[in-house]
């Protein structure tokens, strides 16, 4: 599933459309990542509208229009955007299309996981208002984060991390990264990880992400477990050893058993990886 930095990017790729006039929207009716209704409106509401800017919050992403016209976006495990010629004509995944005369901006998801919807407004909608706070923001203080390990002191580290309610944005392989830069099992209790540490590691991991694939889609650096962490067979970039692989409370994890550091696991029995 598409992380922050992933989700920066796509919501950058309908740049070609900014400033321009909406002249047509397609739609499919049927598709389900338009749950919850509004499909007609939503084409009657954009159609003749101008695309004002894009804002990404996490995983989710808003569009607004003129004359307080928002789109909600939600990219799931498939989801994509682009921008194509003003003459695209729709594949069979493309579930929504807003043709300009500068471009179509093309909504594409072959498993229909993501999730759309339309509102009109004077402000941004009361769910993207409701978000928490982003990792980058300035609510997300050195207290806030202390609170949530507080809070959650028994719940181990990586589905803490995957907790959209407390780290938006944060998924699979930026909770390993963050926990492999910090030697720490993914089973690591949070109320045994020094909050400044977990903070200071989750910014530099997310500034460095937006940095580098949310502008162009271009790799962290090579000294990252990012790399070396997709296939079996990998080895920890910091000191060469196997790195293991497993699915912990139903989740993919990777991390590097000489760099833990010692007694830092909750419980280290995980479940082989099927992948």
């Amino acid at each position: 599933m598409p992380e922050l930095a992933e989700v920066l990017f796509y919501t950058r790729q309908w740049d070609a459309g900014m400033g321009q006039r909406i002249v047509r929207v397609l739609v499919h009716p049927s598709a389900r990542v338009f749950r919850g209704g509004h499909v007609g409106q939503l084409a009657a509401g954009l159609t003749g509208k101008t695309y004002q800017r894009p804002f990404a919050h996490g995983k989710n992403m808003l569009f607004a229009f003129s004359g307080g016209h928002w789109l909600g976006g939600h990219l799931g495990m498939t989801g994509e955007m682009l921008a194509a010629d003003p003459a695209h004509t729709p594949e069979k995944h493309d579930h929504l299309v807003l043709y300009t005369a500068a471009a179509a901006l093309v909504y594409r998801d072959p498993r229909m996981f993501g999730h759309w919807r339309y509102e009109k407004g004077d402000e941004a909608p009361a769910w993207w208002r409701a978000l928490p706070p982003e990792v980058l923001s300035r609510a997300f203080t050195l207290r806030h984060v202390q609170h949530i390990l507080t809070r959650r002191a028994r719940t181990p580290l990586k589905p803490l991390l995957l907790d959209q309610a407390f780290f938006p944005g944060i998924g699979n392989w930026m909770a390993d990264e963050v926990l492999w830069q910090l030697r720490l099992h993914p089973s690591t209790p949070s109320g045994a990880c020094d909050a400044a540490a977990l903070r200071a590691a989750v910014q530099t991991i997310t500034r460095t992400a937006v940095k580098t694939i949310g502008r162009d889609w271009s790799d962290p650096p090579r000294s990252w477990l990012f790399l070396h962490r997709w296939k079996a067979g990998g080895h920890c970039p910091r000191c060469h050893a196997a790195l293991e692989r497993g699915e912990f409370r139903g989740r993919t994890a990777c991390w590097c058993p000489q760099c833990v550091l010692p007694n830092s696991a909750l419980d280290r029995r995980v479940a082989p990886s099927r992948r």
